[in-house]
Formats: C-alpha cells, structure tokens, sequence
C-alpha cells in the first residue's frame, strides 16, 4: 500500500515530464507533415512525425527521455532547405506559427521565445548602423546612440538568457562595438576581424544548428561588398585562418557548406579554389568518402571544364560511324542530354526541346534505360539527334561521369567539348540558347 502512495505522489510529477512541440502552419492546404529531428554535430536522427490538420495544426509528443538540445522540423522536400530550428531545454513545451507569408514565431517555450526576439532586436539595430553608413552621416551624437544601443541590447539579452540554452547563441553572436567613430572602411575591418571572437567552434549545440553555418555564409558573403573572387578568395582564406586549430571534420563542414553555395552560383572559378586549397585536403584528412567523390565529380563536370569523353555510333548514307564525343565535328554547339524513355518529365519536355534547337547546335540524348523495349520507338521521334543507349540506367558509367542524379539533365557544350552551362529545366535551357 505504501508503494502504492508513493507511485499516486510521484503521477503528476511523471505526466509533467513529457513535453511535446506543437503549432500551426498556414496557408494549411500547402503542407503535409511536419518531421522532427534530433540535430547533433554529427547529423539528424529522426524522432517522430505529425499530420498536418485542415487547420494547419501539428502535435508531436516528445518522449520524457528526450534530450535537450537542437531539434529541426521539417515540413517540405528537400529537407535540407525547408526545415528550421528549435531549442529544446527538456523542461518546457515548444509552440510555434509558421506561416510562407511571416515566417517562424514560437508562441510557447522562453528558450527559443529570447533567441527569436534577440535576432529581431539585433536586426533593427544593425539595420540603423546601415542606414547611418549608407547615408554618409558624420554626426557623432548619433554615431554614439546607434552602438550605445546595441550594446545594451547585447548586454540586456545577455542577463536575461543567463543559465538557458539560448545564452549560448547570444553570447556567440556578441557584435563589434567601436570604442569612438569609425568610417566605413575603418568599421568593416574591425568588424571583419572580430566577427569570430566569441564563437567556440568546438561548442555541440552552436556544431547542432545552423548557427555556425549561417554566421560562416555571411562572412564570406556578406563581407564583400561586390562579386569580385579575389574578396571571395580573401574571405575564404581569412575564414580558414580563424579556424586553425578547430577540428578537422567541423572545418570540412563548414567548407563544404561555403563550397556547395559556389556550385549553386555556377561560380567554378572559386568552387575549384576551394577544392584545390582546402576541401580536397579536409576529405582526405576526415576519410569523407562521400565528399571526395562529389568533388572528383564535381572537378569532372564543372562549369568551364571539358566534358567527359564516351563513344557515340552515326549513321550515315546507311552505315554506321564509330566515333567518340571529342571527334565529333559537325555543328559549333552541342547539347547533350539525359533522358529516359520511362521518364513523364522527359517525354514531356523532349519534344519542346526539339522546337527551340538552332542551327548551329547538335543534340546528342542519352538515354538512361533498363532495356530498349521503349527507348528503341521513342527515338524515331527525335530523327536529328545523335542517340546513344546506356543501359543499366542509373549504374550506367556514363551516369557515374556526369553526376547525373536525375532526369532530363542537360549539359551545353561549345565546339571544343568545354561545358559552358548545366541549365536546371527547360526554362533555362532556353534562356542558355539565347
């Protein structure tokens, strides 16, 4: 009976443990789950899903066990770009309202309640700092309220977060505060120089989220004040010099992260500098298979380089010609495409393609199949293309040599086989032609 007691005592107790994240997305109709994942340097571990109701409401109950740290929610594909991140101390719910129109605000939980109103608060200062520098103004008076001002928000948010999680964000993200008035040139180095100085890149729960990556990106980018490489080159140099001595892993992340946004710019000048003085290294060093690989690829396929070589078979006068790609010379361009003759997208888009063809280029399909049972009809459609059959699909060689990850993938070349771009869709395939 006394055990009884003691368990009816410690009831309430137990019930309270067990928190959940919940919310509202809106408009509701545009979403279908919501995913939570446990974040850790390392990667993600998913945790649990929810439904999303008519309403847009979501409830996913976390178990007691689950341990504080950073958790992301993600609610479309890819997960890598349509997630967002949550502080979770083990001790309060998570409430939240994401909206496309407004974005994210947490309507329960202080944690992630004063990191929210902290970037928001930093985001209006920084904002007069600009407006300040932008106007050329030399008051003085104003100069001294502006940094006055941040720096009692940074105090001020400093004190309030004490002995939370979120504090950790805060103090990181500690702002340069000049001591007298600076000029633009003046300011932009020393904030430059001391963007770093409060950040621990060895700390788990900053190495969790997208804190590091997100302060990393803005660094690089957010420093230049144009598109020159040289600046971009300068920042990447910089940012490895302030993280000598910091794990060679969380280097090669952070790189990596700074490297995939030049593939996304097409920028192969500076992708290939990356690689060739730094990544290439990490890979090695942290036995990254993957990474390696994406690269070699990536060097094989880049915007600028040669294109691989593969033999191709013509038809002419009713004989067949071996050939390969480098001796092919018949038209000034060549656009070469992966398609397969059980893709709806490709056979959707194949016969536009052939509609905006000009002149002076020639299309060489490749096509990715299991067997010719389809393939072998579907190319009558397409009598002035140079059809190659690469069977085995996605195991295909040729495949492998172009990173080809999907379906149609197009690759436009110039007279010497030198990739001059890799249009996304139809849409700026035809842009690239013009």
């Amino acid at each position: 009976m006394k055990t009884l007691a003691q368990f009816l005592l410690l009831l309430p107790t137990l019930l309270l443990a067990q928190h959940k994240v919940s919310g509202k997305f809106s408009p509701a109709k545009d979403f279908t789950y919501a995913l939570l994942y446990e974040a850790t340097p390392t990667g993600t571990n998913f945790v649990d899903k929810s439904e999303i109701e008519e309403d847009g409401t979501f409830h996913i109950p976390l178990d007691p066990a689950a341990k504080p740290g950073i958790y992301k929610i993600v609610y479309a594909l890819p997960p890598e770009e349509y997630n967002f991140d949550l502080i979770y101390n083990g001790k309060e719910d998570v409430s939240l309202n994401f909206s496309i129109e407004k974005g994210l605000e947490f309507t329960t939980s202080n944690e992630n309640k004063l990191w929210s109103s902290y970037t928001k608060s930093m985001e209006l200062v920084n904002m007069a700092i600009s407006n300040f520098y932008s106007q050329e103004s030399t008051d003085q008076g104003a100069y001294k309220d502006i940094f006055k001002t941040l720096e009692d928000t940074q105090r001020g948010f400093e004190d309030a977060s004490k002995g939370t999680m979120a504090h950790t964000f805060i103090s990181a993200n500690a702002p340069y505060i000049p001591s007298s008035f600076e000029d633009l040139s003046t300011y932009s180095l020393n904030l430059k120089r001391t963007y770093f100085q409060h950040v621990d890149f060895s700390n788990p729960l900053l190495l969790s989220s997208d804190f590091l990556n997100d302060r990393v990106l803005a660094y690089v980018f957010g420093m230049a004040p144009n598109t020159d490489n040289k600046i971009y080159m300068d920042n990447i140099n910089s940012l490895m010099e302030q993280m000598k001595g910091t794990d060679a892993m969380v280097q090669a992340t952070l790189l990596n992260t700074v490297w995939q946004r030049f593939v996304m710019m097409e920028n192969a000048e500076v992708a290939n500098y990356v690689i060739d003085t730094y990544l290439e290294d990490l890979a090695k060093e942290t036995n990254n298979g993957p990474l390696s690989r994406e690269i070699i690829n990536y060097k094989k396929n880049a915007v600028g380089n040669k294109a691989q070589n593969f033999d191709i078979t013509l038809k002419k006068d009713g004989n067949e010609i071996s050939t390969t790609l480098y001796d092919l010379d018949i038209a000034s361009r060549y656009l070469v495409i992966f398609w397969s003759s059980t893709c709806s997208h490709c056979l959707a888009e194949l016969p536009e393609v052939k509609t905006i063809i000009p002149k002076d280029l020639q299309v060489i399909a490749i096509g990715l199949e299991n067997d010719t049972n389809t393939w072998t009809p579907e190319i009558l459609n397409y009598p002035n293309f140079i059809h190659v059959l690469a069977l085995g699909k996605w195991d295909n060689k040729l495949a492998e040599d172009y990173n080809v990850t999907g379906t149609p993938s197009y690759f436009l070349l110039d007279n010497n086989k030198i990739i001059t771009s890799k249009p996304y869709d139809i849409e700026e395939l035809k842009e690239a032609l013009k």
